[in-house]
């Protein structure tokens, strides 16, 4: 991470500094969360992901990781309102935020389907159901993402993109396991996993760039291992 050029705060500062300003409503959101401490995809990582989904004009996403709203309303801003977005969250606090948001907010609640519970739960009815989805965006439980992923892969086509953020942890996903705090080697070494996970499976095209806190980017270029 030393040697990137996004390491450098001012070249990631030049960075965010392209990227084109939010509407109202989702720099008000975008302000509040940051008020609140609420995790929320960083300003590079928004220039990455309004062009990806430009570029890819999906006709289904998924979202695995709510939080207040705030990147499902970012997509659907990028989409236009008119791709329809499924997220998932299980904090009680976030449900009752994004609850709200749609409430009010008749654009959104056109497009955006929220739904309860553990991620991994989720996943697994959406895929028995026989769901599939050309774009998803995972950002939640961290320690979580090796056990999303089969269900993850189950439910994108070929062509399909996922895109993980958050996978370069501050930097220290290219540290020793031994330089991390205790508490964080179980995050550390599951996020190690999932990454390899990525490059290593045959079915992927997967590209890990240094934007924001780390993002993978992999396209389905096949079925079934």
């Amino acid at each position: 991470m030393s040697d990137s050029l996004l390491a450098s705060p001012r070249i990631a500062d030049y960075v965010s500094s392209l990227v084109p300003d939010l509407p109202d409503r989702l720099s008000k959101m975008e302000s509040r969360a940051k008020q609140e401490e609420v995790p929320i995809i960083r300003k590079e990582a928004q220039g990455l992901l309004r062009f990806l989904l430009r570029w890819k004009r999906p006709k289904s996403i998924l979202e695995i990781g709510a939080a207040i709203g705030f990147s499902a309303s970012f997509m659907a801003y990028c989409t236009d309102y008119s791709v329809p977005i499924t997220t998932i969250e299980k904090v009680p606090a976030r449900i009752e935020a994004v609850r709200k948001l749609l409430s009010e907010e008749a654009d959104l609640a056109s497009c955006i389907t929220l739904m309860e519970g553990d991620a991994a739960d989720v996943l697994k009815t959406l895929a028995s159901e026989g769901r599939t989805f050309d774009f998803i965006f995972l950002d939640a439980a961290k320690a979580q993402y090796p056990a999303y992923l089969p269900s993850i892969l189950s439910m994108l086509p070929e062509g399909g993109v996922l895109v993980t953020d958050n996978v370069l942890q501050d930097g220290t996903l290219a540290e020793s396991k031994f330089t991390v705090p205790r508490r964080d080697r179980t995050i550390h070494l599951r996020m190690r996993e999932y990454v390899q996970e990525l490059y290593e499976n045959k079915t992927l095209d997967t590209i890990l760039l240094p934007v924001g806190d780390g993002m993978t980017v992999s396209r389905r270029i096949g079925g079934e291992e």
